[in-house]
């Protein structure tokens, strides 16, 4: 099931849309939740088109086209898209119309508020009539998406798929979720997150496209040689046997992984798990994380992603995601774990 990762278009808190910096410069926050630097739409949206769409909708089509573009393809063979919320903006408007029983409700947020939204809007706007889906599985939408590429990628090599994972942050949304804990009671730095040691995460938003294919091209960052999930693991050692098992599946052993992202997100309870794996598990690799340059979302493997295929293609280590003064020798395998509230479990490996 590997696949070449041929093509990359993601907008995000930080500053990885319409340029060719890599994390040179961290943008750095002092705020509820950390927002997206938004490139120009009307370069990739009609601006009359545009006004009709929500901010997660020019979001997703703009980074869609954007990965297009990088991996010099017209036309995808499908478009894939995981989201653990949807559209959070539309929803709230629809509630927010009903609640004040308004009799004269815009149907425009209630057609943009289904999950689909976004494949179909970037489905209409290629004129792309083959295969089309939408993953709604909170934690796993984007890894679910990936997957669904890869298996159509292995009965046709030559197929490319474009798949993304895209989520929002509204600050209505952040503070119903903050009365169950997940969040930061207040503002926090992002990065100087391993410092607060209060519950909650710090929230974020962001939306990746790639273009995966079994072909490899001039365009190629790296190979995405298998995903995997795992639902409430036991213990520890269940987490260490399964990742193990998944990095042998991949002909692959711990020794071979030159680096580890991992998902802190500075919730102190949450990280324990990172922590307790790093100290014992990791302990003789280098390790990373990426969640200080996001945030935390239910889609935010994404970025991880992203940040692993540039560090393959670039063969270089931004210094603002290293946790331990363990420098890589080389930049082969790089495997991605990350788990939310260490009840879903996901793990990536990557290879050059």
């Amino acid at each position: 099931m590997i696949s070449y990762i041929n093509g990359i278009g993601i907008i995000s808190p930080q500053k990885t849309a319409e340029t060719t910096d890599f994390l040179s410069e961290a943008v750095e926050y002092y705020a509820d939740f950390l927002g997206c630097v938004d490139p120009n739409f009307r370069t990739y949206i009609d601006p009359i088109a545009s006004r009709r769409m929500s901010r997660l909708i020019k979001m997703g089509v703009a980074s869609a086209k954007m990965c297009l573009a990088d991996g010099g393809c017209n036309m995808p063979d499908g478009i894939i898209t995981g989201t653990g919320l949807g559209s959070v903006e539309d929803t709230e408007k629809i509630l927010g119309n009903i609640g004040e029983g308004s009799q004269l409700t815009n149907p425009t947020p209630f057609i943009q508020s289904t999950y689909n939204t976004i494949s179909s809007q970037i489905a209409i706007m290629l004129k792309c009539n083959n295969y089309n889906s939408t993953y709604v599985h909170r934690i796993f939408s984007f890894e679910s998406g990936l997957q669904d590429a890869m298996m159509h990628i292995s009965e046709n090599h030559e197929n490319n798929i474009l798949v993304g994972g895209i989520d929002e942050m509204t600050q209505n949304h952040l503070s119903i979720i903050r009365r169950l804990g997940h969040w930061k009671m207040g503002p926090a730095n992002n990065l100087k997150l391993l410092d607060y040691s209060t519950p909650g995460a710090i929230a974020g938003q962001g939306s990746a496209y790639f273009l995966l294919s079994g072909q490899k091209t001039e365009t190629t960052y790296c190979k995405l040689m298998d995903v995997r999930t795992f639902y409430k693991p036991e213990s520890i050692e269940t987490i260490e046997s399964g990742i193990s098992k998944f990095l042998a599946d991949s002909d692959l052993a711990l020794e071979d992984i030159d680096l580890v992202i991992t998902g802190i997100n500075g919730d102190f309870k949450n990280d324990e798990q990172y922590y307790h794996l790093n100290r014992t598990f990791f302990n003789n690799l280098p390790l990373s994380y990426y969640k200080h340059l996001c945030g935390e979302y239910l889609t935010s493997s994404g970025f991880a992603l992203w940040l692993a295929a540039n560090i393959l293609k670039r063969q270089v280590v931004p210094p603002v995601i290293l946790l331990n003064e363990k420098s890589p020798k080389r930049l082969k395998n790089i495997l991605i774990y990350n788990h939310f509230r260490q009840i879903n479990h996901s793990v990536m490996v990557v290879s050059a």
